[in-house]
């Protein structure tokens, strides 16, 4: 009789654990319909310019994630009860603050924001070069008092080679 080994009993059970699973999973796509291409356009316009709290980097209209399929379904709604752009962007804004913009306005208490990354790399330059400028003063004065003991141990070298020339005229 054949004895069964354990590793095709474990290839084929993974296998069918991810076959099983791959069935599970689902893409689902949101179509949100408009009678007016006014409401359209500006629903459009607002998902690009509002960004997901949860994503960081996308934008709602990027972004497949829950919260950012909540958002769009508030603002389609708002949009088709007749709220303005402005009447939406601030019921957003007041439950997520500046950041629900992707491109968030400029003053103080998002100057980290914008200005940030220029202070990260004035500092880290400022540190590059102090760092290089150290090294490089270490370094020269390092050589010149190595250049220094060189000379004194040539003119040790001449002085006793001339003091035994001496001493054998």
């Amino acid at each position: 009789m054949k004895q069964l080994t354990l590793a095709p009993i474990k290839v084929l059970s993974l296998l069918l654990i991810m076959a099983v699973s791959a069935l599970t999973l689902k893409a689902e796509i949101i179509f949100y319909e408009f009678d007016d291409p006014v409401l359209e356009q500006r629903f459009n316009v607002l998902i690009q310019e509002l960004r997901c709290p949860k994503c960081q980097n996308n934008n709602l209209a990027d972004s497949n994630a829950p919260l950012s399929v909540d958002l769009k379904d508030i603002i389609y709604e708002q949009l088709h009860k007749g709220a303005t752009d402005d009447e939406i962007i601030s019921y957003l804004k007041a439950r997520y603050g500046d950041f629900i913009y992707y491109k968030p306005p400029v003053k103080p208490s998002t100057w980290f924001i914008w200005f940030g990354p220029f202070a990260l790399l004035l500092v880290g330059s400022f540190l590059v070069i102090r760092f290089l400028r150290s090294r490089s003063t270490t370094q020269s004065s390092t050589d010149d008092n190595t250049e220094k003991d060189s000379k004194d141990a040539s003119m040790k070298l001449v002085e006793q080679w001339q003091s035994e020339a001496g001493d054998n005229d």
